[in-house]
């Protein structure tokens, strides 16, 4: 793995670089988001180590530099632990969020986690689930990663993409808040796992949000993604 740290903390680099190339990681690090920038255009990475209190540019104004010519996993790192910059991050298209201090085995876990749903899925097998859903007038394309409303391309995140997926396999059900956090993180994991906690995870709610804005659903009165209140989320079956 190759990973571009950008972080203008050098202690935190020098301890980093020490432990991810202990487990096989390469890791260039830059202190600003114009350098990153130059070695993304320059390198071939796998994956953004991306602070959020940098000099100059910030984080989040940089991921969403990277967002526009780079589809390459950011995960961001800060200091600052509010449940709001959590939200931003993941919005303008950062795949995960670690706030400081943080253990570097979790961090390198969580790289391993967005390499994972970042690969492109293999040809389904006879037994594997459809590679092609249809709900409506939305048709999931899911080996291409293409999503189209009545006939239109709809652009989405690999986040979006994976909750989008996971509610048309259960169109007309109500899928738990739980199972589509998996799905996100692509861990496979249940709350009873410990890797999920509804009460302090937001980020699922932010991925349904921008869903409905994707396939022209109403945020107020939704009709095509409702909400199950206290259980989770169910993709509308058209009568």
């Amino acid at each position: 793995m190759r990973a571009l740290l950008v972080d203008d903390d050098r202690e935190l680099a020098r301890l980093l670089l020490e432990y991810l190339g202990a487990h096989s990681v390469t890791v260039e690090h830059v202190e600003d988001g114009e350098a990153a920038l130059t070695r993304l255009a320059e390198g071939t990475y796998d994956v953004v180590l991306l602070d959020v209190m940098l000099p100059g540019a910030d984080g989040f104004e940089v991921c969403q530099k990277i967002r526009k010519s780079y589809d390459i996993p950011v995960i961001m790192l800060t200091a600052r632990g509010d449940d709001t910059d959590r939200i931003v991050g993941l919005e303008i298209g950062a795949d995960d969020y670690v706030p400081k201090p943080f253990n570097p085995r979790e961090l390198l876990a969580r790289m391993r986690a967005v390499l994972r749903r970042a690969q492109k899925p293999e040809k389904p097998s006879q037994t594997s689930p459809a590679a092609r859903v249809v709900v409506g007038p939305l048709e999931i394309d899911v080996p291409a990663h293409k999503v189209t409303m009545a006939g239109k391309e709809v652009s989405l995140t690999s986040f979006e993409f994976r909750v989008l997926v996971a509610l048309a396999r259960r169109a007309g059900e109500t899928v738990p808040r739980e199972e589509l956090a998996a799905a996100v993180r692509g861990t496979g994991k249940t709350e009873t796992d410990g890797d999920y906690d509804p009460s302090v995870d937001r980020s699922l709610d932010v991925h349904v949000s921008h869903l409905r804005q994707k396939i022209g659903d109403d945020a107020r009165e939704p009709k095509r993604i409702r909400t199950v209140r206290g259980v989770g989320y169910c993709l509308v079956k058209p009568s």
